[in-house]
């Protein structure tokens, strides 16, 4: 069923090739999920999160938050501003730099959608300990931060 790495088959290549497929998994399961839990795709809530953190931002410096290039950066925002979530304005010290930040409209909706996607992983997790919660909470925050450091 998996592949073998390198001609390898050792227990730390087999827990890879798990962890690999479960990664995928669970990617594929959040985004068939994902219209149950509001009405913001991945990134658009990813975007707005990263704007309700810090604000107003660039948007050199938000597609750098985010791993985008800047011409997806400028059309996720693009959407984003059409649907009165963000606005976008000139900075102040650059004028040839737009920045950008949350609406009232877009703190609302993503207010929303995060209540929504809490109570989904509260009620899936419910069975969960508070040292499992921890520990899952640790490794993916771990997880996300090597996989912004890779192949930097």
């Amino acid at each position: 069923m998996f592949f073998c790495i390198r001609g390898e088959s050792g227990l730390k290549e087999d827990v890879l090739q798990l962890i690999e497929y479960e990664i995928a998994l669970l990617v594929r399961l959040t985004t068939a999920h994902s219209p149950k839990l509001g009405s913001l795709d991945r990134s658009e809530y990813l975007l707005l999160s990263e704007l309700e953190k810090k604000s107003p931002l660039a948007i050199n410096a938000l597609a750098d938050k985010l791993l985008l290039n800047l011409s997806t950066a400028s059309r996720q925002v693009a959407a984003l501003e059409s649907k009165k979530y963000i606005r976008r304005f000139p900075d102040s010290q650059n004028g040839r730099i737009s920045l950008v930040e949350l609406t009232d409209e877009g703190k609302e909706i993503l207010h929303k959608v995060q209540q929504a996607r809490y109570a989904a992983y509260k009620e899936m997790l419910h069975d969960w300990s508070e040292d499992q919660l921890k520990q899952l909470e640790g490794n993916l925050s771990r997880l996300n931060q090597d996989f912004k450091s890779w192949r930097k």
